[in-house]
């Protein structure tokens, strides 16, 4: 008999690794560590390889992992909460692992469109592996659905993808994603979407309407600091059986099985973690706001974020738990508050428990040509803030004693 489904994503969380599949009813996932699986006779092995009904299940786990699959399920689960239960995910050893392969299997013999504010390694990847591998790759404001139409109509031959960050890296900024998809898909094209910085805890990007999104689960998924990974959740059919899959293993970027596994108990809390990580960034925004040692903010829960309507459409269940922000004194204040830092740990990375600093134009994003860095928002006083799970006025006074 099969379960009722909460369509509430902090119940889905709570019982993301129930498995009726395990002969001993484990309370929690088992976690299969094992290279190789064997078969009950020469006929079974026989048709998995010729993929006829009756083969064995699995052969081996750089191809498939019933501990992998599982996290596959779960985060296949946790994306459909919005209400769009025809999913299906694929795992892999890294967030730039999910990227790589959704843009350069989806993108493939065609033009990618990708907002110019990215990830650094995204924008890496777009700037030069890309091409080399027979994607061409071009960029717009993805603040600007009219920015978006100029490049639909500039673009030298056929469109296969958009690609977005749903809060872009490390600018804070917000795509109209409803909008964008719509014109995208008159298009024929698929809209990819890192949501890496909001979960779908904050955002459900499909249901907005975009076909495959994108996480590194090393941050708020894993949720500890202790595991790297990525995931690519879409739309039936367009991951699994397809180029996304031959990707991934003749690549060989599917995680192991007990990053996967650590992966799956992050799950668990990712719901109340994601509420509280919410709730300090809020607190410390308002904070930073008033304080006149600051001169810059960006946080969407701030109505003077210049996306804030966008965001309470987009975000209904909060903001995240991101800041980006910038000191009156500049790159030299900024570097000398993250040396005086005595909670906040100095550390590239987001999304863990304790709260990370770091200075994205001499760190993430130190390998981007000045002028893309100046045109994207990254200034060199720009501070990024991952607001962990700590007290917020300890939190408070740690930046506040730091500024001086």
């Amino acid at each position: 008999m099969s379960k009722q489904k909460s369509q509430d994503i902090r119940t889905r969380c709570t019982h993301v690794d129930h498995t009726e599949s395990d002969p001993y009813r484990s309370h929690v996932a088992p976690i299969y560590q094992t290279s190789t699986f064997s078969f009950e006779s020469v006929e079974a092995g026989a048709k998995y390889f010729s993929h006829e009904e009756g083969g064995a299940s699995h052969c081996y786990s750089r191809i498939e992992n019933p501990t992998v699959q599982l996290l596959e399920n779960a985060m296949a689960d946790l994306e459909a909460h919005g209400g769009q239960e025809d999913l299906e995910a694929l795992a892999f050893a890294s967030g730039m692992s999910a990227i790589s392969a959704g843009i350069m299997a989806l993108g493939k013999g065609g033009v990618v469109l990708a907002q110019d504010a990215l990830y650094a390694g995204t924008d890496q990847l777009k700037e030069g592996l890309a091409a080399e591998y027979g994607v061409t790759v071009n960029t717009f404001d993805g603040t600007s659905v009219q920015s978006f139409e100029q490049a639909l109509a500039e673009a030298e031959g056929p469109i296969k993808l958009v690609y977005l960050e749903s809060i872009a890296n490390p600018v804070m900024r917000l795509t109209d994603i409803h909008a964008i998809s719509s014109r995208a898909h008159d298009t024929g094209a698929l809209v990819m979407i890192d949501n890496t910085f909001c979960t779908p805890y904050f955002m459900q990007p499909i249901a907005l309407g975009a076909d495959v999104v994108a996480y590194s689960t090393t941050k708020y998924q894993g949720g500890h600091g202790n595991i790297v990974g990525g995931v690519l959740v879409g739309r039936k059919g367009l991951l699994h059986d397809g180029e996304v899959q031959k990707y991934r293993k003749f690549f060989g970027g599917i995680p192991g099985p007990f990053d996967a596994w650590l992966t799956l108990q992050g799950l668990k809390t990712m719901a109340v973690r994601m509420e509280r990580h919410g709730e300090n960034a809020m607190a410390v925004a308002q904070w930073l706001e008033k304080d006149p040692r600051v001169s810059n903010v960006w946080y969407p829960g701030l109505e003077s974020h210049p996306d804030h309507e966008l965001a309470k459409r987009e975000m209904p269940n909060g903001f995240g738990g991101m800041i980006g922000f910038e000191l009156a004194g500049g790159a030299q204040a900024g570097a000398s508050m993250m040396n005086r830092v005595q909670l906040c740990t100095l550390a590239v990375s987001l999304g863990a428990v304790d709260t990370l600093i770091q200075h994205p134009a001499s760190m993430t994003h130190a390998d981007l040509d000045p002028e893309v860095r100046r045109r994207t928002g990254i200034t060199d006083g720009l501070v990024r803030l991952s607001v962990g799970l700590e007290a917020v006025d300890d939190l408070i006074a740690d930046l506040d004693q730091a500024m001086g």
